[in-house]
């Protein structure tokens, strides 16, 4: 953390950044070795450093030229079986570059995450995977100009250009799950949302429109629910109120495995058989999709290869020293089990 100089003031990088006079991002670039600073420049900003004690341990590794090799991973909880496959994949990757994981959970909550990166930045960290962060672009864009390397896996929210990404394809998941039930001969095709304001989501519920549109099939506002992509009241409650439409669907796209789970449960308790009286698709291709009876067609993301992606990116980010538009999108695969067949009499 910033140290005090001495006349009893705290030193910063503003402060360094006034006595040497460069801009911040001259020092952040100066303070994390970057080469794309000129001898003199480097030695003013060096100077105002020694100066005006301004210190973190992350800085004094970097006027060192040493690395940790520790990788903070910022993630929502790790008992979910998304984010911890995701983790599995990461801290593998991790493991085979001769690095380690400091872990950090969320909780999906904005400060928590603000205060854990925070340390991370000031602390003994080389880098982070930030697995579907609550930070906006402004947030991470300057947490960028503070030389912090990072990637993001999963982006709750369209990110901009230059800040690195990792994600899979939603929008063609959803599309391919839609029109192996448009393929089946359904038409009435419901859909389980998450979160609408999260960028999976909103890509899903494209890909589902689109496939619609393209079989000719109207959208149906009543065909679509919002759900928090967790098994539980909400969930139920969105399927509950589809199923007792008085024109109910003859299958159900749920936008995660949890959901479709609860679908299933919501299902059986009206007394409607799976599949024969409503197929279910689900999407993630979690362990409960086949063990679930039945098991679950779904959409297959490659959950561990995107955290051993990002940390593909990440180390490409270490090595450059830069942030240009890397964006990476990984294919998703339908997998058809035994929750959908053609719509019953």
């Amino acid at each position: 953390m910033a140290q005090i100089d001495n006349h009893g003031k705290r030193a910063t990088i503003r402060g360094v950044a006034s006595a040497a006079g460069v801009s911040i991002a001259t020092v952040s670039r100066v303070l994390n070795g970057r080469p794309d600073v000129a001898p003199e420049t480097r030695e003013a900003v060096l100077r105002a450093v020694r100066e005006q004690g301004f210190s973190t341990n992350r800085n004094a590794r970097a006027l060192s030229g040493g690395r940790t090799g520790l990788i903070g991973v910022t993630l929502p909880m790790i008992e979910a079986a998304y984010f911890g496959s995701i983790l599995s994949g990461t801290s593998e990757a991790l493991y085979e570059q001769d690095m380690r994981v400091v872990l950090c959970p969320t909780l999906h909550q904005h400060d928590r995450e603000v205060t854990l990166l925070d340390r991370l930045v000031r602390g003994t960290t080389d880098g982070a995977v930030l697995m579907l962060p609550e930070e906006s672009s402004a947030e991470l864009r300057a947490l960028q100009d503070q030389g912090f390397p990072f990637v993001v896996v999963d982006p709750r929210v369209t990110l901009e250009e230059g800040i690195p990404v990792v994600s899979a394809a939603h929008a063609a998941g959803a599309r391919a799950a839609t029109e192996h039930l448009l393929q089946l001969g359904h038409r009435r095709i419901g859909a389980i949302t998450g979160p609408r304001a999260w960028l999976a989501s909103t890509e899903r519920l494209n890909g589902y429109h689109g496939a619609l549109g393209s079989a000719g099939v109207s959208p149906d506002p009543a065909l679509v629910a919002e759900s928090d992509f967790r098994t539980g009241p909400v969930t139920e409650a969105a399927a509950g109120a589809m199923l007792d439409l008085p024109d109910p669907p003859t299958a159900i796209f749920a936008f995660n495995d949890n959901a479709a789970v609860s679908v299933v449960h919501v299902a059986r308790a009206r007394g409607l058989r799976i599949p024969e009286d409503l197929s279910v698709v689900g999407f993630d291709d979690s362990e409960q999709a086949a063990i679930v009876t039945p098991p679950l067609t779904t959409v297959r993301q490659p959950l561990a290869e995107l955290g051993r992606m990002a940390v593909s990116l990440l180390l490409r980010v270490l090595e450059n020293q830069r942030h240009d538009a890397l964006r990476i999108e990984l294919a998703t695969k339908l997998v058809v089990r035994e929750s959908t067949a053609a719509p019953g009499r």
